[in-house]
């Protein structure tokens, strides 16, 4: 097959393939399966070459798939790992043993999958979406190039009609299912938990950490019609803790299969124990049904050193910046126990930035109370909430709080970010908080700009 795009033209460099696929968002979402079966069709079902671990939820799924990578690749098993959105670049969503997809194998796949793009586009099926694309050529890089022993694989945007669910894995994880998309996937708990529980396939094992009593229903019901064993935290497996400090979190894990009595994590919170839990007891699984072979001091220390950007990261020490990815009411109660729990300050000072569509007051419930100052941004995308709405939510929350919170609106990200570090002494703590589309953007802006800016 001829390499080229509209007008006979092969994608010149990864720049030029990235600005492609990256101004398909402005198609937005099309919900279903039929263009990425069709894809697949054309490109030989490169999905049903590999093994996937495939992770779903609302919030916790990057950390779980960090825990697993890391424990993984650390027992010798080669990786690809599928997350999204990007920190710092397009190719970060794309990994093989915790390297970006090297740019000349992006170009070549941007160049064979356009014209196929394009050829959709003249049907009624429309053109694929952003999403779509990024995880066809995901798909084809690790089915035709490095040829992963399992792919880390996380959905998009819910589950049963999400593009990466046109896969087939050996374990499925929901994470926790929490108000987050409810406009697109359902006004309630129930329908959104239907929507996650999509990714479970006949016979396929379920692993999840889902606490709600009408979420765990949802769940154990599709598990029943589908006959795939259910693995529920609380349940069938447990996570103790034993001490909590700043950078060091230990726990002991008790499951179905053994007991290992002390696991050591250096990522911050609470959640972070349930998101550990969540990958040991997901490797357990492994070991039993897929003979996954897994030293415990490998894994202890696979455990221990794995990180992942824009969750509770402090990014900043003079004086301190912490950046967190929280951007819905149960990702804002995990934060707020982390600052009341974790972390000492004189002062703290939030910056934040929203997309619409989502449930900003319960967000807000939970950061008003420690918050001595509010900023109020928004985010390069174009589903960005308005900051003066932002402020006037916000308003309401100290209103009904009774707090002196300053709140102070700034719609330009950097200058809200100036005006954060400005206000910020050594005793302080500020934290960027909110969607990962600003999260990523303040997290590059500072440290590619780290050798020149003076504290941050």
């Amino acid at each position: 097959m001829k390499d080229e795009k509209a007008g006979g033209e092969a994608f010149r460099d990864c720049d030029d393939a990235v600005e492609w696929i990256t101004h398909l968002v402005a198609a937005g979402e099309k919900p279903g399966l039929r263009r990425m079966e069709a894809l697949m069709e054309m490109l030989g079902h490169p999905e049903r070459r590999l093994k996937f671990i495939h992770v779903a939820g609302t919030n916790g799924k990057g950390s779980t798939c960090a825990f697993i990578t890391r424990a993984l690749i650390r027992a010798g098993y080669d990786v690809g790992t599928f997350t999204s959105p990007y920190m710092e670049t397009f190719a970060d969503r794309i990994r093989y043993n915790g390297s970006n997809i090297p740019e000349e194998e992006l170009l070549s796949l941007a160049n064979r999958i356009k014209p196929l793009c394009d050829e959709l586009a003249q049907m009624e099926l429309a053109a694929p979406t952003m999403f779509e694309v990024t995880t066809a050529i995901a798909l084809l890089y690790y089915a035709t190039r490095v040829y992963p022993d399992f792919v880390v694989w996380e959905t998009g945007l819910g589950g049963r009609v999400d593009p990466t669910n046109i896969v087939v894995p050996v374990v499925s994880v929901i994470t926790n299912i929490g108000h987050d998309h409810m406009d697109i996937l359902g006004d309630t708990l129930e329908k959104v938990a239907r929507e996650k529980a999509g990714i479970v396939k006949a016979g396929v094992p379920l692993v999840s950490t889902a606490e709600q009593p009408e979420v765990i229903h949802v769940l154990e019901e599709v598990c029943r019609e589908r006959q795939s064993a259910f693995y529920l935290m609380g349940r069938q497996f447990h996570a103790e803790t034993l001490s909590r400090e700043e950078n060091l979190q230990r726990f002991r894990f008790r499951g179905p299969f053994r007991e290992l009595p002390e696991v050591g994590i250096t990522m911050n919170g609470e959640h972070q124990i349930r998101n550990a839990a969540a990958a040991l007891m997901t490797l357990e699984v492994l070991r039993q049904y897929y003979a996954v072979i897994l030293d415990d001091e490998e894994l202890f220390s696979a455990m221990r050193d794995t990180e992942w950007p824009g969750r509770l990261e402090m990014l900043r020490r003079h004086p301190r910046l912490l950046l967190d990815g929280a951007h819905n009411p149960e990702g804002a109660v995990s934060l707020a126990g982390a600052l009341r729990e974790i972390y000492s300050y004189r002062k703290l000072h939030v910056m934040m930035g929203m997309l619409s569509g989502k449930n900003h007051a319960g967000y807000l419930e939970q950061i008003i109370p420690l918050a001595d100052t509010l900023i109020v941004t928004e985010p390069e995308w174009r589903k960005k909430l308005d900051a003066e709405r932002l402020a006037r939510l916000a308003g309401e929350q100290r209103e009904r709080f009774g707090t002196r919170t300053e709140i102070i609106v700034e719609p330009d990200w950097k200058a809200a970010l100036s005006r954060l570090r400005a206000i910020t002494e050594d005793e302080d703590l500020a934290v960027v908080s909110g969607t990962l589309y600003l999260i990523s953007a303040v997290r590059s802006w500072i440290m590619d700009r780290s050798d020149n800016d003076k504290g941050w």
